[in-house]
């Protein structure tokens, strides 16, 4: 057990190793993500916010085909792939990157190779789950769906995108801040005080 958890740690830590020699170039940039994503400034949330629905209302004046949508988005992905590594440097300038930085650079890493391995481990278990128990795997996969396919038919498409997008941008600030572990646990509360009325009721 104790080999399997080292052999485990010392794949992260390549995976890890790997990973920051891939994104070192964008490590900039991703540090300046990281700080406003977790909310270091008061104003950072709104700024998000902001951004974001400034760039749905453009998608909805401009209301573009999904052809042209998925080449835009493809040609603002190489245009920056290609020049982020070169503007940077001349913009956050090499010789200000600390230990302090290097350190918080290689959490990020972490952390995202952390998320891959759990989603991995989350299909891992879907496909164990499909081999052991077929008809529950249909039934819990086909209901699902449906939820989905109901909520996408209820809401407008671009709505949906825009709250889900908004979800996730604000989620790593919310985490960082203690906002959704303060609402688990009123939640887990509630939820426990209604199971106790339902024990008394019984009795």
């Amino acid at each position: 057990m104790v080999e399997c958890d080292n052999k485990s740690a010392n794949m992260l830590a390549q995976e890890t190793a790997q990973l920051e020699e891939q994104l070192q170039a964008w490590g900039e940039v991703i540090l300046v993500g990281d700080r406003v994503l977790r909310w270091e400034k008061a104003w950072f949330p709104a700024a998000l916010m902001g951004a974001t629905s400034v760039l749905f209302l453009l998608i909805y004046y401009l209301d573009p085909s999904v052809l042209t949508g998925l080449s835009s988005t493809v040609m603002l992905l190489c245009l920056s792939d290609y020049l982020v590594p070169t503007l940077a440097p001349r913009v956050f300038g090499s010789n200000k990157w600390t230990t302090e930085q290097q350190q918080r650079f290689h959490e990020i890493c972490g952390n995202l190779m952390k998320m891959q391995r759990r989603v991995l481990g989350w299909w891992r278990r879907l496909c164990t789950l499909k081999e052991d128990k077929p008809k529950m795997y249909f039934a819990s996969v086909i209901s699902s769906l449906l939820v989905v396919a109901w909520i996408g038919q209820q809401v407008h498409n671009l709505f949906l995108a825009y709250v889900i997008v908004s979800f996730l941008l604000l989620l790593p600030g919310l985490n960082q801040h203690g906002v959704l572990s303060k609402y688990a646990c009123m939640a887990k509360r509630e939820i426990n005080k209604l199971l106790k009325h339902k024990e008394k009721k019984n009795e």
